[in-house]
Formats: structure tokens, C-alpha cells, sequence
């Protein structure tokens, strides 16, 4: 039952963040952060939405703002190596809370923190925060969401580019959790789950992104904050009531 129900939140979060660019890998966190140890499911985590998020970008490649991406690898190469001497695994109960909390910075107003991550120095520090908090949470779409929403783009270069930058943060995930999956009880699930979320993620990305094709920039922007907004709710009340 457990793997039916990884599997199956796969397939539907890969759909969810091939339309938005973001909210489907907070809901895979959570449903993995409740059947999981923290540790494996930060890794299963990070193996799914690496091959979701990369293959995104390969979908949407032509849109893809290279001098962004190479600014935030900058940063996250700065994150990875700061990580590198910390060792930090968040109790259930607060990995749910911090999940719940991350969706509100979204709703920071653009006067406030008008970022905008075509800038070489707002891409290398949406590197440097996205990673870490990345890291921490399992999850830092709606962080990355505010250095991109006040991007001149087309929708297409927005989630192109915010996907191929997650391949990144996943990437240091894996590495910063792996170690203590391996030197544990093992990833607390069968590797051929591992292996059968692979195809069903690159199908729920092709699928989702026939959605995006058809949606109009407008619809886009406002239905990423409500969506990742009631998830951030669910999520607080579900650490609350651990704790």
C-alpha cells in the first residue's frame, strides 16, 4: 500500500508542477515526509523531482534562460559547500511545519523584495537560499517562485528555468541525506519503487505540460499562490497536531 501510494503521488505531483512550476513537489514531500523516515524521504524525494524537474526542462528547453541558470549554480555550489559541515535531519512534526511555512512567502509584497532572478546577483542568491532551504525542507519552490515572479517571461521560460534550477537543489539534497540513508536501516523502502517512480514521473511531466501549453499567463500566476497556499495550511496543522 505504501508504494501504490508513492507511486500514485508521483504520477499526479509530476502533472501538478509540469502546469505550475511548483506546489507538486511540496504535496510528494508531504506524503512522503508521513510514510517515511525524514532521511529516505528526503532522498526519495530528491531522486523523483530531479527526474521531473529534468525532464521538464529538456520538454521546454528552447525557453530556457541560460545566463540564470549559470549565476544560480553559482549559488548553489556556495550552499553545498556551507552544508558540507552541518549535519541537520528536522523531527517529523517541524519538517511538516517548515513545509507549511515555506508556501508564504509568496505572498510577500513585490515592493518589498522586488527580485527578479535574470539578475546575475538575485540568480546566485536564489541559488545560495533555494538550496539550503531546499535542504532543510525537502521543498523551496515558493521561495524560488518570488525571485521569479517578477520576471518579464513567457510562462514556458519561467518553469523551464525554475525546474532546471531544482535539478541542482535535488541534486545537493541527495548528497546531503544519502550518507545517513546508507549508514541507517537502508531507504526504508524497496528500490524498485525508486526505479518504477522514474518512468511515471517523466509521464506525468509530458502530460502536464500539454496543460501548460493551453494555459493563459494570467490563469498561471494566480492559481500557483492559492494552490501552495492551502497545501501550506494543511501542513501546519498536520505539525501541529504531531507535535
Amino acid at each position: 500500500m505504501t508504494a501504490l501510494i508513492i507511486l500514485l503521488a508521483t504520477i499526479a505531483t509530476a502533472m501538478l508542477s509540469a502546469v505550475f512550476g511548483m506546489a507538486g513537489g511540496l504535496i510528494l514531500m508531504g506524503v512522503l515526509a508521513a510514510l517515511l523516515p525524514v532521511a529516505s524521504a528526503m532522498v526519495v524525494h530528491g531522486a523523483v523531482q530531479s527526474v521531473s524537474n529534468g525532464w521538464r526542462a529538456v520538454l521546454l528547453w528552447r525557453f530556457l534562460l541560460w545566463r540564470t541558470l549559470a549565476w544560480y549554480a553559482l549559488g548553489s555550489i556556495l550552499a553545498a559547500a556551507a552544508l558540507a559541515s552541518v549535519s541537520l535531519v528536522l523531527p517529523r512534526a517541524w519538517l511538516f511545519i517548515v513545509l507549511g511555512l515555506v508556501p508564504a512567502i509568496v505572498w510577500v509584497p513585490k515592493a518589498w523584495l522586488h527580485l527578479d532572478f535574470t539578475r546575475a546577483s538575485h540568480a546566485a542568491l536564489s541559488g545560495l537560499l533555494v538550496t539550503g532551504l531546499n535542504v532543510v525542507a525537502g521543498v523551496a519552490g515558493p521561495l524560488l517562485d518570488v525571485f521569479a515572479q517578477n520576471v518579464e517571461a513567457d510562462r514556458r521560460a519561467i518553469v523551464a528555468t525554475k525546474a532546471a534550477t531544482q535539478v541542482a537543489a535535488h541534486a545537493v539534497k541527495i548528497a546531503y541525506y544519502l550518507p545517513l540513508v546508507l549508514a541507517g536501516d537502508g531507504l526504508a523502502i524497496s528500490w524498485w519503487v525508486l526505479a518504477a517512480a522514474v518512468p511515471l514521473s517523466v509521464i506525468g511531466t509530458t502530460a502536464g505540460s500539454r496543460v501548460l501549453d493551453a494555459m493563459s499567463d494570467v490563469t498561471f500566476r494566480n492559481w500557483t499562490k492559492r494552490i501552495v497556499t492551502v497545501i501550506g495550511a494543511v501542513y501546519v496543522l498536520r505539525g501541529v497536531l504531531l507535535l
